[in-house]
């Protein structure tokens, strides 16, 4: 019986939609990293995994690009901790990033339907 090929990489998987993913997150409420990382992997039933070796770069560069701000907070179980909020730059940002993802969806889906 054939054994089916290893998944690519989570790295492969997230190039250039981790920084979407966080942004539709923080659509929801304001969180810390740990929680937008749960999050994700929650929504996705733990198919992407979100390493803060990832996670952090990431949110900095949204940061950076005023998408994203942040303020120092208490989590719920007493640490402290950086909760992200997106701005309204964020949500613009989102919502080009979302329609250029769906372009690139769509063409991917015609790209493997069958030809015949």
């Amino acid at each position: 019986m054939p054994r089916k090929p290893p998944d690519p990489p989570q790295d492969e998987l997230l190039k250039g939609t981790l920084g979407m993913l966080i942004l539709q997150s923080l659509t929801v409420q304001p969180m810390h990293g740990y929680a937008i990382a749960q999050h994700i992997e929650r929504l996705s039933n733990d198919v992407l995994s979100v390493e803060q070796g990832s996670l952090y770069p990431a949110l900095e560069r949204l940061q950076r690009n005023g998408w994203v701000t942040s303020k120092w907070g208490e989590s719920p179980t007493g640490r402290r901790a950086r909760y992200y909020t997106i701005t309204a730059a964020g949500r613009r940002q989102l919502g080009e990033r979302v329609s250029s993802f769906e372009r690139v969806l769509a063409a991917i889906a015609a790209v493997m339907r069958p030809q015949g």
